[in-house]
């Protein structure tokens, strides 16, 4: 490895950046989360706690790719039952499909240190086009000598888009739960050796 971080970060349209490589998300400094309406009033947050991300910074930053999995059993909510309802068939059925998948197709540059990561995200079988707002949060080097990246990200799906069509009518008009999901991930990536 490097000894000099200038080896391994590069100016790119005004933005220090990484330089090309393989970086892989970091899985104790990661968070894929979610919310999501309930009853029309409040929202619950939510968490997959088991998904990695491998990210392919190319030398035209424009042409990278990140490729992604999610494991669906491990949602969570802080509440069981409701994490059991949604690992089931009603919802994600993560028994017959175990894993969310995430592959880009393409990297659009807004302003400054905002992308547009386009891909294709795969939900119950069911694959949909996304477009993620990225963040270039920044690149440095860890005390123990990993050169990293961080970034957020979010995007809006339809959930019955992807056959999670499962709701209740409420008496009150509208439903228990809301079509529209926000998805917010923020993480670090690492270069790979």
């Amino acid at each position: 490895m490097t000894s000099s971080i200038d080896a391994v970060t590069r100016d790119w349209d005004g933005l220090v950046i990484p330089a090309a490589g393989t970086y892989a998300l970091d899985v104790a400094h990661k968070r894929v989360g979610f919310v999501a309406r309930h009853m029309m009033v409040s929202k619950v947050r939510g968490e997959f706690s088991d998904a990695t991300a491998t990210i392919t910074v190319a030398e035209d930053p424009l042409q990278s790719s990140v490729a992604a999995t999610i494991q669906a059993a491990s949602i969570d909510t802080t509440q069981a039952d409701r994490d059991a309802h949604l690992r089931s068939p009603e919802f994600l059925d993560a028994e017959q499909f175990p894993t969310l998948e995430f592959r880009s197709t393409g990297v659009k540059s807004r302003s400054g240190n905002e992308f547009v990561l386009t891909g294709d995200l795969t939900i119950k079988g069911v694959t949909q086009p996304v477009e993620l707002e990225v963040e270039f949060e920044g690149v440095g080097r860890s005390p123990f000598g990993q050169d990293i990246f961080g970034f957020s990200a979010s995007t809006e799906i339809d959930r019955e888009a992807f056959g999670l069509t499962w709701n209740v009518a409420l008496e009150t008009g509208g439903v228990l739960v809301s079509r529209k999901i926000k998805i917010e991930i923020e993480g670090e990536a690492v270069r790979q050796a």
